[in-house]
């Protein structure tokens, strides 16, 4: 197998939902919103997945807000970036990673100007070789193809394998097996997904850095 590996960007590198709190914080404050409005819009963000428009039109219908949903959409694009983090100790394993001969990608669902954003500020463009965004690729996870491009980008061919580490079941699971890739999932990171029938990752962790050993051991 060659060193190859690919690892998910929200709720895997970066802490996703503590910038989504801190989000929610300011939106419920700028908008003078009482705590029940905080527990729906956490509830209401734990339940959606794909696109973040779905989301934020359940927001217009729920508080009356004349803001269109591009608009909404919009500004969480432009200030989530500026709340994220990617912790030291993820920052590290993967820079160790890289520096031992594995070529290391990004493989993310999403806006490209947000997770390009998310990247550029949280210093992962300087530790990894690549990175590949769904909605410049043209392609979501769990397809594939998206996994075929990041190998690409990395100067690879994806059928001499590699691997994939993520929080999502259906995502970056069932995904990184469809496109021939050993699977590593960090657990407890968000609600789980409902585990499609016959998929279970290789290795189950619970932080990148132990699932950068687990790679390294293999």
């Amino acid at each position: 197998m060659q060193l190859l590996a690919f690892f998910d960007l929200d709720g895997t590198l970066l802490d996703r939902d503590a910038a989504f709190d801190l989000w929610v914080g300011e939106f419920v404050s700028d908008r003078a919103l009482d705590a029940s409005a905080r527990d729906w819009l956490m509830a209401e963000d734990a339940r959606h997945s794909g696109p973040m428009d779905g989301f934020f039109e359940k927001v217009r219908e729920r508080f009356g807000v004349g803001d269109s949903v591009e608009r909404l959409w919009g500004r969480y694009r432009k200030r989530m970036p500026e709340l994220v983090v990617c912790g030291p100790a993820a920052l590290a394993a993967v820079r160790d990673l890289r520096a031992a001969g594995w070529r290391v990608a990004i493989v993310t669902n999403g806006m490209q100007d947000n997770q390009l954003a998310k990247i550029q500020r949280t210093g992962l463009a300087e530790v990894v070789d690549s990175w590949c965004i769904s909605e410049e690729a043209g392609v979501r996870k769990p397809h594939p193809e998206i996994f075929r491009a990041a190998a690409r980008r990395c100067g690879a061919l994806i059928d001499h394998g590699g691997w994939m580490v993520g929080d999502s079941l259906s995502a970056d699971i069932e995904g990184g097996r469809a496109a021939g890739l050993r699977t590593i999932w960090l657990r407890g990171r968000r609600a789980p997904d409902q585990r499609p029938a016959g998929v279970t990752p290789d290795f189950t962790v619970g932080s990148v850095p132990e699932a950068v050993r687990v790679i390294r051991r293999a």
